[in-house]
């Protein structure tokens, strides 16, 4: 029997940071990646974002690797949002995301933090915002690169 609580807090944004994550679209994106999680065995815990990024908090199933998640939850939705928005014909995502393990005691911490998502890119970019998350949890990176 194995045990195991693997939670993440994944960051992905669209293609070239374009602003196409509207209010008046957002709410449906993030409700559909939440179904996208549940059918990969895992459990959503926050979904959201602002116009150039989404965030997610969830518990993936251990026999799903990040990489593999990460790729149908893009792949899938953004199939589903060209055939829902025709408008948005032309929508993508990044090519890269970033994952950052999420102890038991900080998951209300994160879940929190993804749900303000708003209010706190009052005060950060995105650029910044994702500069702050690798520092913070030790993750090198090439500033010439990271926005490629």
């Amino acid at each position: 029997m194995s045990f195991t609580n693997l939670i993440d807090h994944i960051v992905f944004s669209t293609k070239e940071r374009r602003p196409l994550l509207l209010p008046q679209v957002r709410p449906r994106i993030c409700r559909y990646v939440s179904g996208i999680v549940r059918n990969l065995k895992g459990i959503p815990l926050a979904i959201n974002g602002v116009t150039d990024h989404i965030h997610i908090a969830a518990v993936l199933h251990p026999t799903v690797a990040p990489s593999d998640f990460v790729g149908k939850i893009k792949s899938n939705s953004s199939g589903w949002i060209h055939d829902t928005f025709p408008d948005m014909r032309d929508f993508r995502w990044q090519d890269g995301y970033s994952a950052f393990s999420v102890s038991e005691s900080l998951k209300d911490t994160v879940v929190a933090y993804i749900v303000n998502q708003e209010q706190h890119h009052k005060r950060m970019t995105f650029q910044e915002e994702l500069v702050a998350l690798l520092d913070k949890h030790g993750i090198e990176y090439d500033e010439r690169y990271i926005w490629k």
